[in-house]
């Protein structure tokens, strides 16, 4: 068997706040139109952006394993980073998860899923985790997510089973 230690994918992280708490702070973030105001102005001053995109990267990491895809899933995952999982799986966990919830490629930590269950459950938002998560775009990786989501470009991230996540464009992206 191949030691995937060896690798360097991300291990799975364990938010250093409560998912309530999280949940609380996020209605601070909530979108409006201050914050689509800021955000326009941010995209058109490339360096108050990279200022701003290095300001949440910080603190998005350093509380919840932030990866920066740029396409937050935070607030439908229990505020735990499913792109921390090595296997950067978005929709639940891999079929090595161990009966005590840890990670296949990192035994010695709880799979992010588990966490994401347990953390969204305690919150009363487990429904959330039924929710299917679009794929990662990775032309999105290290832009600001909180940006994203205050021009509105979030809204499809997450739908409910049995539908399809629309895929953005690449006029979408690209057309910014």
């Amino acid at each position: 068997m191949e030691d995937y230690r060896l690798y360097s994918w991300p291990k799975p992280f364990g938010p250093r706040v409560s998912a309530r708490r999280s949940y609380q702070l996020h209605s601070v973030l909530a979108e409006n139109r201050v914050y689509r105001w800021l955000a326009t102005v941010l995209e058109r001053q490339p360096r108050m952006y990279r200022v701003f995109t290095a300001v949440e990267k910080a603190s998005k990491e350093r509380l919840f394993g932030c990866q920066m895809c740029g396409q937050c899933e935070l607030p439908t995952t229990g505020y735990a980073c499913p792109m921390t999982c090595p296997k950067q799986l978005r929709n639940g966990p891999c079929g090595g998860v161990s009966p005590q919830g840890r990670c296949e490629v990192h035994p010695d930590v709880r799979c992010v899923w588990v966490l994401a269950y347990e953390r969204a459950a305690a919150a009363g938002r487990g429904a959330d985790l039924a929710l299917l998560q679009r794929p990662v775009d990775h032309r999105e990786q290290g832009r600001s997510s909180w940006i994203n989501y205050w021009q509105g470009r979030d809204e499809d991230m997450a739908v409910p089973a049995g539908t399809s996540p629309p895929m953005r464009s690449e006029r979408e992206v690209v057309g910014r």
